[in-house]
């Protein structure tokens, strides 16, 4: 067999090893794998790299994708779904395995339906948001970055007496928020399920300081909303799957609090920082038990599935069911968070 892969939508620590397990259980069963270069946009164009062993040898520990990635949307302009088609045949594929989050794998999905049945699904998205696996890789290297910028403001919040906003990535779901938050000893985690009510917000922030912690930290993802102005735009223009760029909240909402407490307030827009570098023990370990499993599905021409994490086993899925929703917080977790907010 011949076997495709590429990487699709936001880079995220995690990628590479899903691609070295994807050639080694591909190839210690004597079949080939041709990596398509820079997502659907490589389908879309037919570029493509060789993949053996000698070329996926150490990057295990490598942050984002050998491949190179991309937000390209075949659906979005007229004929490139045609292509992706014609493609798949010159390149001489029996199956795809295409790595990506909502985006990458809602187009894999509508390929199935129009009739590009031989893809298989890996999850990817260090925002966690993806329905039908309890963990995606990137997600824990993104959280455990995110805490280390958290108690890094601490020290410096506690030495000036200040307050910290950090704000974290999460366009729809607050899982890096929360998480990170909880692990950094947050004293206010906001996140886009739930609008932020600015005024409950300061009066926290006084209580606290009224008891005597002369310093806080606040989390705020990148998606939250104000009660009284929405979401905050970076820029209106939007991507190829209908995204706007978002940016500007943790700037806002220090620049709020400051105001309406009194307190010297400081503002970290955390950014990209989240998806570099070398993956974490957990990412590393998951995408490679994703890759093996993905490889394994097209071996049993099990196609149209997306693999995920179940409890502690690796599993397949419908790709149609993992991505019909997005997976918001889980409100039983921001209730733990919200103990140690007052």
């Amino acid at each position: 067999m011949r076997i495709g892969i590429l990487t699709g939508g936001g880079d995220c620590p995690g990628l590479n090893p899903v691609i070295r397990a994807v050639v080694r259980r591909a190839m210690i069963a004597g079949h080939q794998v041709i990596g398509v270069k820079n997502g659907w946009k490589g389908m879309v164009e037919n570029d493509t790299m060789s993949l053996t062993l000698e070329s996926v040898s150490g990057i295990l520990l490598k942050g984002g994708t050998i491949l190179g990635t991309s937000r390209t949307n075949p659906y979005k302009k007229e004929g490139d779904v045609e292509k992706v088609k014609e493609n798949f045949k010159k390149m001489g594929l029996d199956a795809l395995v295409a790595v990506g989050g909502e985006d990458t794998l809602g187009v894999a999905s509508k390929l199935v339906k129009d009739g590009l049945s031989n893809i298989v699904g890996v999850p990817k998205t260090i925002d966690n948001d993806l329905s039908a696996t309890d963990y995606t890789f990137g997600f824990d290297t993104a959280i455990n970055i995110a805490m280390e910028c958290i108690d890094r403001l601490r020290t410096t919040a506690e030495s000036h007496h200040r307050i910290m906003v950090a704000e974290v990535m999460g366009r729809h779901a607050g899982w890096i928020a929360l998480e990170a938050g909880i692990a950094g000893g947050a004293d206010m985690i906001l996140i886009p399920e739930i609008p932020i009510d600015i005024e409950e917000v300061c009066d926290i922030l006084k209580n606290k300081r009224e008891r005597g912690k002369l310093f806080s930290i606040v989390v705020v993802a990148e998606g939250a909303q104000f009660k009284e102005t929405g979401m905050i735009l970076q820029e209106k223009k939007l991507d190829a799957f209908g995204h706007v760029r978002l940016g500007g909240i943790g700037e806002e909402l220090g620049q709020l609090i400051e105001k309406n407490t009194g307190y010297e307030t400081r503002v970290s827009v955390l950014g990209h920082i989240q998806r570099g570098g070398s993956p974490t023990a957990f990412d590393r370990v998951l995408g490679t038990r994703l890759g093996v499993k993905a490889v394994e599905l097209v071996l049993n021409k099990r196609f149209g599935k997306m693999v995920a994490l179940q409890g502690v086993k690796i599993v397949d899925v419908p790709l149609e069911e993992a991505v019909k929703a997005l997976k918001t917080v889980d409100m039983e977790l921001y209730d733990i968070a919200k103990v140690f907010f007052g």
